[in-house]
């Protein structure tokens, strides 16, 4: 099976090394990576393209991912966040078995925080526990990290570029209608908390409790119904 990644970018100098580094280092090397770019002002680009990735023009982070999917090769789709970190060399590996095992079509996994607040291991606990109990009524699956079946992307047009928040967890609801979904249960995926500091925890987690009810009463988020920015600006902490 050949594996298209595909990562949503702006200015994500500080991020995307790291990334690009632990997928050379994994066990399961029949990839390729695709960089979907927003016209970053640093060096995203440049550092994207010397460590062998494809860089495509991307924009806002639905437009980006289809962008990507759109230039992809692969089978299956692995999209992942500029500011993910991989647990394991052996982590497509076995995302890749676990998939096969258990004949899913699309998928997201558990994420925890690069963090060693209790608060912040607390919020992605609760978090984590919400998508596995809710995982075959209400699909949830962050956009950290979502693994596809290149006929499920095609299927339902890929994602809605008109959402301006939980574009991801639109996606798998509407996925989960054509191929089988799951939540991965080999490996979670370590996330940064720039946000969580951006925003503040109390605020963003009741920013995210308000969409996900929003949701449930009037359906996909669009405009400025919930305000939410893409990507960070290069003198934020990234």
């Amino acid at each position: 099976m050949f594996v298209s990644v595909i990562i949503p970018t702006w200015n994500e100098e500080n991020h995307i090394k790291r990334l690009l580094s632990e997928i050379r280092e994994q066990s399961f090397g029949d990839l390729e990576v695709i960089v979907a770019d927003a016209n970053s002002q640093d060096k995203t680009v440049e550092i994207a393209e010397s460590m062998g990735a494809t860089v495509v023009r991307g924009g806002k982070v639905g437009y980006g991912r289809n962008r990507g999917a759109a230039a992809a090769k692969g089978d299956l789709f692995v999209f992942l966040d500029a500011d993910a970190i991989l647990p394991s060399k052996d982590f497509f590996t076995d995302i890749i078995h676990e998939m096969q095992y258990r004949r899913l079509d699309l998928a997201g996994t558990a994420v925890v925080p690069d963090s060693k607040r209790m608060s912040d291991r607390f919020l992605h606990w609760i978090y984590n526990r919400y998508i596995f109990l809710m995982g075959a009524f209400l699909p949830h699956a962050a956009g950290t990290c979502i693994i596809v079946k290149r006929f499920v992307h095609e299927a339902i047009e890929g994602f809605d570029e008109s959402i301006t928040l939980a574009e991801d967890h639109d996606y798998v609801r509407r996925g989960a209608h054509i191929g089988q979904f799951g939540i991965i249960k080999s490996h979670a995926v370590i996330t940064d908390v720039r946000r969580l500091d951006k925003e503040g925890r109390f605020a963003l987690a009741l920013k995210y409790i308000v969409a996900e009810f929003y949701i449930l009463i009037f359906g996909p988020i669009r405009g400025n119904a919930i305000k939410h920015e893409f990507g960070h600006t290069e003198d934020e902490n990234k």
